[in-house]
């Protein structure tokens, strides 16, 4: 009985790290707003043939650009109206919704990786490596990220794959940025040095040692990110360069329903809708990541 009283006592004066984390990352109620979104699109994500109520792609020629349910001549057969070929809209949100998520997903781990790798490489070679490397990254931090994505789409051609290519390049150098300067700030701690001592070797030191001492601003950094990917997602849609017509996606969607902006506002305002609250949602969750996983800021809280 004492034993497990002591346990208890224990457990409450020592939450386990997942649960501090929890309740830190908690206390942010804008941070559980954006949650709650970000899993809604998930699930409409993942889901999307059964959630959709129609064909992304079908054509309902009578209906078109076809008002939401509640404005005048709405039809309950299309909760958010249709376009200008008579698609329904809320048809392609949705199946839009898995395309932005594999993108950012997609460009967030080809740009992470790589980024960890050439971060670990400049940051234990300072005089080896770090100057080439991080002169390579000034190169690609001087040039406007969307300038330099649409470069690299120019040259690799539009459509989804290279638009990931082009997005994860373009991320690349805060990665490798963060992950140098974390791994500068962590090399002349006396853990790493009784690891030195001790006889690990270089792989072990900068994968098992240092790497995951480094890990908290890269998740704050990749949440981020994949916002950012998002958005840069549908900038080249709508300049034609990204994701080709008729794949539902939303930055596509806006550049196909500028013309009709004037007499039919749901067709622009709805995507871009969905890319404002998708983006404020990650940041809201980025926000929160940084505030639990940063100790400074989760003592003042």
């Amino acid at each position: 009985m004492t034993m497990t009283s002591t346990n208890l006592d224990q457990s409450l004066l020592y939450p386990s790290p997942m649960k501090e984390f929890w309740q830190a990352f908690a206390h942010n109620k804008g941070a559980l707003a954006g949650l709650a979104f970000m899993l809604l699109m998930v699930f409409c994500a993942l889901f999307a043939p059964w959630v959709a109520p129609h064909d992304p792609s079908e054509q309902y020629r009578d209906f078109l650009l076809t008002p939401p349910v509640w404005l005048d001549g709405g039809q309950w057969r299309f909760l958010l109206g249709t376009d200008e070929l008579g698609r329904d809209l809320l048809s392609r949100l949705i199946h839009g919704a898995r395309l932005s998520l594999v993108i950012g997903l997609a460009s967030v781990l080809l740009s992470l990786i790589p980024g960890i790798l050439l971060g670990l490489a400049a940051g234990f070679f300072p005089r080896l490596l770090g100057p080439s490397i991080m002169r390579l990254m000034d190169i690609m931090l001087a040039l406007p990220s969307l300038l330099l994505a649409v470069a690299i789409v120019a040259i690799l051609g539009p459509g989804l794959i290279n638009t990931i290519f082009a997005i994860a390049i373009v991320s690349l150098p805060s990665y490798v940025r963060l992950t140098r300067a974390a791994v500068m700030g962590e090399l002349g701690r006396d853990y790493v040095t009784a690891a030195q001592l001790a006889g690990a070797g270089l792989p072990r030191l900068m994968f098992v040692t240092v790497l995951p001492n480094c890990m908290a601003p890269l998740i704050v950094q990749a949440t981020l990110s994949f916002s950012s990917a998002i958005l840069d997602a549908a900038a080249l849609g709508f300049l034609g360069l990204g994701v080709q017509p008729p794949t539902p996606e939303w930055g596509t969607m806006l550049a196909s329903a500028r013309d009709y902006i004037e007499r039919a506002w749901w067709v622009v305002t709805l995507p871009g809708l969905a890319i404002l609250l998708s983006v404020l949602a990650i940041n809201l969750i980025g926000d929160g990541l940084r505030d639990a996983l940063d100790p400074k800021l989760k003592n003042a809280a």
